[in-house]
């Protein structure tokens, strides 16, 4: 078929169709021009009518001098079709300028979904470090002020019934420490026999100063990473500062043991108990904590019983 026909099939096609498709606009001219094939490239995309077994004749589409396409027939027997290519200019540009919109809109909602999950994850960071660090000050600092209270309560006693000054000089030196612990924490610093020595030095440098608590460890000798002995230790303390809150005057006994399995950590008081089915909001802090290093806690209490917070952390 002369290439006069091919051009006026390809108008009929482009005046009926407001939409042109590449792939629709190889089968017209393909059709028309007799080949067994035929392809248009636009904006890097090839739309092929037909076999296409080759060899294939190219034809250069271009549009206000700058090039919009490729248009290939083959066998190349179906002849040079420079005014088909010269027609398919301007349509041409449409359909890569619509291809290169819809590739930037794609991109853009990527990008704006890309950074709306930064901004999420920012946020859901955030909150964990906002909670890491309200946790840490619950289960380090309350432990010291809770001592404070006992401590100030005692005073007051002594001092009523003819009590000396080395009390108020104790009780100085344990709010300089609850000063010291407040501000560690609100900077995220943790204890320095934690960071330095591990678990068993950082327990005993925290509680052996407590007469009503027995420290258990002897079977504790290796050291773990630094977020399971952080997890441990302040799990450990909120537990002793739980029992001296709740069951005052009673004798609590912090156990942590190596195991073949993991870290093994337990808080036991002789203290009045409670029912677990009605206050488990209260150690939901224990839990997370544990939960956050892949470990678990359990709690076995009754009235009339004494309490036992026992925990795990697997290797």
């Amino acid at each position: 078929m002369e290439e006069q026909q091919v051009v006026e099939a390809v108008a009929t096609y482009l005046v009926r169709e407001r939409e042109p498709h590449p792939r629709a606009l190889a089968h017209v001219i393909g059709t028309a021009a007799g080949a067994s094939g035929c392809a248009l490239t636009v904006a890097g995309e090839r739309y092929q009518w037909g076999d296409g077994s080759g060899p294939w004749l190219d034809h250069a589409i271009t549009y206000d001098g700058e090039q919009q396409g490729v248009l290939a027939v083959t066998p190349e027997s179906a002849g040079p079709l420079p005014g088909v290519a010269a027609v398919l200019g301007a349509p041409l540009a449409v359909i890569r300028l619509e291809a290169e919109t819809d590739r930037l809109r794609r991109e853009g909602d990527a990008a704006a979904r890309e950074l709306g999950d930064d901004r999420w994850r920012a946020a859901a960071e955030m909150e964990q470090e906002r909670r890491g660090l309200e946790r840490d000050l619950h289960d380090g600092a309350q432990h010291h002020l809770v001592a404070l209270r006992t401590s100030l309560a005692l005073v007051e006693h002594s001092l009523a019934n003819g009590g000396t000054r080395e009390q108020v000089t104790d009780l100085l030196e344990r709010l300089d420490t609850a000063e010291r612990v407040l501000v560690d924490t609100a900077a995220g610093v943790l204890p320095v026999d934690l960071v330095n020595n591990g678990l068993a030095a950082a327990l005993t440098a925290e509680l052996s100063s407590h007469d009503d608590v027995v420290l258990d460890i002897g079977e504790l000798r290796r050291r773990y990473p630094a977020v399971v002995e952080s997890a441990v230790y302040f799990t450990c303390l909120e537990a002793v500062n739980n029992a001296h809150k709740h069951a005052r005057g009673a004798r609590i006994t912090v156990r942590v043991r190596d195991s073949y399995r993991g870290l093994e950590f337990a808080v036991l008081d002789t203290g009045p108990g409670f029912d677990v089915t009605t206050a488990r909001s209260g150690l939901r802090n224990l839990s997370t904590r544990a939960a956050d290093v892949g470990g678990t806690v359990e709690v076995h209490s009754g009235p009339g019983r004494g309490t036992e917070i026992s925990g795990f952390v697997p290797l």
